[in-house]
């Protein structure tokens, strides 16, 4: 489930998977994949320049109707909106130790696609780190290294419910890789527990 992380810019915003059968994350109102994530992650581990800027494919919702009811879908009362719909499809496991991230997820992708295309289409928002601030901005939102280690972490232990069976996917493990081999200051001491 996504949880609140503390950005520079808005204070707390939320983060993470929102639904275990599928790789899709939210950072408030954007919406992208984890495997996207983890690859433009390990691009940015990757580049040697003190200021590392690009940008970020990603869904991007103005209206939180559209998004839904998180919690209503969850439990089966809202269906409203994209999530909602995606929770349709893949409800809230009714069983506790089966809330578990599934490592296969990403092959929900173009279920997903056909899904969140009904409400958003696809844009640019800038991704961009800083070695000697060291900050990170994502779209609008800034980002202190701690704090974004926390999101890489979150990331890589599966959120809340963890990964199923302690297994990740690929992506994640060579995201892992690439972070653990980065000489970008903004990579060092992220401590992957």
């Amino acid at each position: 489930m996504p949880l609140e992380f503390e950005s520079l810019s808005h204070g707390k915003i939320a983060f993470g998977f929102f639904n275990i059968e599928t790789d899709m994350i939210l950072l408030n109102q954007h919406f992208l994949f984890a495997e996207d994530f983890c690859h433009h992650i390990s691009k940015a581990a990757r580049a040697n320049e003190k200021v590392f800027k690009t940008s970020w494919e990603v869904y991007s919702f103005q209206n939180r109707e559209d998004i839904g009811n998180l919690m209503g879908a969850i439990h089966g009362i809202d269906h409203s909106g994209f999530i909602g719909e995606v929770y349709k499809l893949y409800p809230f496991p009714r069983r506790q130790e089966d809330f578990k991230q599934n490592p296969e997820g990403f092959q929900t992708r173009s279920v997903m696609e056909s899904i969140i295309k009904k409400y958003v289409s696809k844009t640019s928002i800038t991704f961009e780190i800083d070695q000697k601030s060291e900050q990170i901005v994502v779209g609008e939102y800034l980002f202190d290294k701690f704090s974004f280690h926390e999101l890489i972490r979150y990331i890589w232990l599966g959120g809340l419910p963890r990964w199923k069976e302690d297994v990740r996917p690929d992506y994640v493990l060579s995201m892992k890789k690439m972070i653990e081999g980065s000489s970008n200051s903004l990579f060092y001491n992220l401590v992957f527990k």
